[in-house]
């Protein structure tokens, strides 16, 4: 622990339909026992995030109902079917007068990114203009961490399913990329052949 843990708050997009998985919310998916929303939290714990807002869209209620989201703060995103920018947006929102220095932002359909490496980039942190990422063999992936100086421009240009993606991008020069490959696996839970990786 450097002691800016506490200052870093964990962002969970937790919002999406699962439309590619025949409406099944992504957050509802079973891993090792429990809702896959659930898990993603807990890694975000583990890690290090004194801090977890969750943002929930796509049956809000019923993931309520299902899963232990003890001591975080969820947030509804009333536009979620917008795509995964409107959630990063409600998200960032969200954390406006926490205190929070940096978000440390993941997605609830990867699970095979585990503790070990939302702590290494976590790492990362400097101050709040601090950018990071994990990245697997090179290539920038998630978590991503995001100093609260870059809230405002990440919040301007997230839409659609892009998030942060056309922000970072013009502040690649910024971006320190913490290798996590051999630590995790960034794969996702999109289709149904991708379910295969659930435990």
């Amino acid at each position: 622990m450097t002691g800016n843990e506490g200052r870093i708050a964990g962002l969970l997009l937790a919002a999406g339909g699962g439309r590619r998985l025949g409406g099944q919310p992504k957050a509802l998916l079973e891993h090792r026992g429990r809702p896959l929303v659930e898990h993603a939290a807990g890694v975000l714990r583990a890690a290090g995030c004194g801090r977890v807002h969750v943002v929930l869209g796509a049956a809000a209620t019923a993931v309520r109902e299902r899963a232990d989201l003890t001591g975080c703060v969820s947030v509804d995103n009333p536009d979620w079917e917008e795509g995964m920018g409107s959630s990063l947006r409600a998200g960032l929102a969200s954390l406006a007068g926490t205190g929070a220095r940096a978000a440390l932002v993941l997605l609830v359909d990867q699970p095979g990114i585990g503790p070990e490496a939302v702590a290494r980039v976590l790492r990362a942190f400097r101050d709040e203009e601090s950018l990071a990422s994990a990245a697997y063999e090179g290539v920038r992936g998630h978590p991503v961490l995001l100093g609260s100086a870059h809230w405002a421009g990440v919040a301007r240009t997230a839409a659609g399913d892009r998030g942060a993606r056309a922000y970072l991008k013009t502040h690649d020069d910024a971006m320190t990329r913490v290798e996590c490959g051999d630590v995790a696996q960034a794969y996702d839970i999109d289709t149904a052949a991708d379910l295969a990786h659930l435990e």
